[in-house]
């Protein structure tokens, strides 16, 4: 009999035991999976908004606790816009309402001359006129929610406007948006002479990172972001979720080794006198711990193996529901997988060592005597 086959064998012995500790660490694995997916997408989704139009960073307000709270003055973004190797500054104010089925409707407003420098793909349409008010620029995904098209009229916000093109963005929060006047988005949230935030492009051959610690240096209450990890200066979002997928990982381990040592003391207890009889015939006590070790890790590797399947099926049952469709993309990285399986292999190694330990120190007479 192969050490495979030995080691399948003895794991189901029995059969109820070792289905509950599989699905105990399954659920732990599908958990880990999907919080790793979901974060991974709202990570890709935040990546795809500060590049937006070309933009190498953005600037906002420093200390804001929520992106969508951030407010620029006009002032400041002309103090920006007017610094040396800035080629472009593009101020952009969201306005986060709920439009049809979707509660989190994002509306951006940009001035039409400056969404005309950096335009998104258009799917069908034209971009915004200059000097109109009541025109509207709808995302592939938002224009199929309303079932609007160019020539239709939609109402965001109670204000009715006027379709006049739809465009497609790989951000799916943009996507799932909406361009409009900037002074149009100004009046309906009562916020004249202010953006969210500038979105920078630099001139060609400078560095980005040169003029963002100009800004935040002739600027103090302002800050920049250039990338993801940044973005906790104007957002507490990730770093929550960066910690919340942390403390699930930890805890999945900790729960799924003591639920692995507990299998494997109770299957090791159980066979006491087969390990006599393998001692008695030759096999050395490294030959055992590894025997037992390649168990629980097995174990554990089937486990990973169906929650990491149950964690896809559970992020694409999420998205089902619209609302979380406009937000959110989850991003299915190799790492995630990746990291199902090393934290199983762990789960197994650490959960077995005891079990391991008690196995080889049997004495091969005590243990053949065992009943």
């Amino acid at each position: 009999m192969s050490f495979l086959s030995l080691a399948s064998r003895n794991l189901f012995r029995q059969r109820m035991r070792t289905a509950l500790t599989v699905v105990g660490i399954a659920v732990g694995i599908s958990i880990v999976v999907a919080l790793g997916a979901i974060t991974g997408g709202t990570r890709q989704t935040v990546g795809g908004w500060l590049h937006l139009g070309g933009a190498d960073f953005i600037a906002a307000r420093r200390g804001s606790a929520d992106f969508s709270f951030s407010t620029v003055t006009e002032k400041e973004w002309s103090e920006v816009a007017a610094m040396s190797g800035v080629r472009r500054a593009t101020g952009i104010l969201m306005r986060v309402t709920r439009h049809g089925s979707n509660p989190y409707f994002v509306l951006m407003g940009i001035r039409p001359a400056q969404l005309a420098q950096a335009p998104p793909e258009l799917v069908s349409g034209r971009l915004l006129a200059r000097g109109a008010r009541d025109e509207v620029l709808l995302g592939s995904s938002a224009a199929s929610s309303a079932g609007a098209q160019p020539g239709s009229y939609v109402t965001i916000d109670d204000k009715r406007f006027h379709v006049v093109g739809v465009y497609r963005s790989d951000d799916v929060i943009a996507n799932n948006g909406a361009y409009a006047p900037l002074a149009t988005v100004q009046a309906l949230g009562r916020s004249p002479g202010l953006v969210t935030s500038v979105f920078v492009t630099v001139a060609p051959g400078v560095d980005p990172r040169a003029i963002a610690a100009r800004v935040e240096e002739t600027m103090p209450t302002l800050t920049t972001v250039s990338s993801v990890d940044d973005w906790g200066k104007v957002d507490q979002g990730i770093r929550i979720m960066d910690a919340l997928n942390l403390a699930v990982t930890v805890l999945a381990f900790g729960l799924g080794a003591v639920a692995v040592m507990n299998t494997m003391i109770m299957a090791v207890f159980e066979r006491t006198r087969e390990f006599g009889i393998l001692r008695a015939v030759g096999w050395r006590g490294s030959r055992i711990m590894r025997l037992v070790l390649f168990e629980a890790v097995l174990l554990c590797l089937v486990a990973a193996i169906i929650g990491t399947a149950l964690g896809v099926l559970a992020t694409r049952a999420v998205l089902l529901i619209e609302a979380v469709r406009g937000i959110l993309e989850p991003a299915y990285s190799p790492g995630i997988f990746v990291r199902a399986v090393l934290i199983a292999s762990a789960v197994g190694i650490v959960g077995a060592l005891y079990p391991a330990y008690r196995a080889v120190h049997l004495s091969p007479m005590e243990a053949l005597r065992h009943e």
